[in-house]
């Protein structure tokens, strides 16, 4: 089976050493994503933006390793705040409601930086005959 690694140029990926996508024959998994674009937080205070921004990184991500929104399979989302679980919910449902993954929401007490509200991780299958 082939290994495929591939960055994004996020702040963390050399200094912590991990790649943002990893794919495994047909599995395609991605490092944790946040709101974070060019070193700085986006949306602030703002959970649902903040999902949204942290899944297209997760999908363009995808995308540079030949997937799409519908070869995901399972999504986990990390809030630190329970009360934006209903938005963070809502906003998973506007990008993935016609996929439909296997997904799980977690609360956690903090994420690496303070501003962050939300993290997400996303596996995707791609079949050998779409693999580029």
């Amino acid at each position: 089976m082939s290994v495929r690694r591939y960055g994004s140029g996020g702040p963390w990926e050399e200094i912590f050493g991990y790649s943002r996508v990893v794919a495994a024959g047909p599995w395609l998994v991605t490092a944790g994503c946040t709101s974070t674009v060019d070193g700085v937080i986006t949306n602030v205070g703002d959970a649902a933006g903040q999902t949204r921004q942290a899944f297209r990184i997760a999908l363009d991500a995808l995308a540079r390793a030949g997937a799409s929104v519908e070869h995901v399979i399972r999504t986990r989302i990390y809030v630190v705040n329970t009360s934006d679980a209903d938005a963070v919910g809502r906003a998973h449902g506007e990008i993935f409601g016609a996929v439909k993954p296997a997904s799980t929401m977690v609360m956690v007490a903090a994420l690496i930086d303070p501003d962050h509200l939300v993290e997400v991780e996303v596996d995707a299958y791609l079949p050998r005959s779409r693999r580029s």
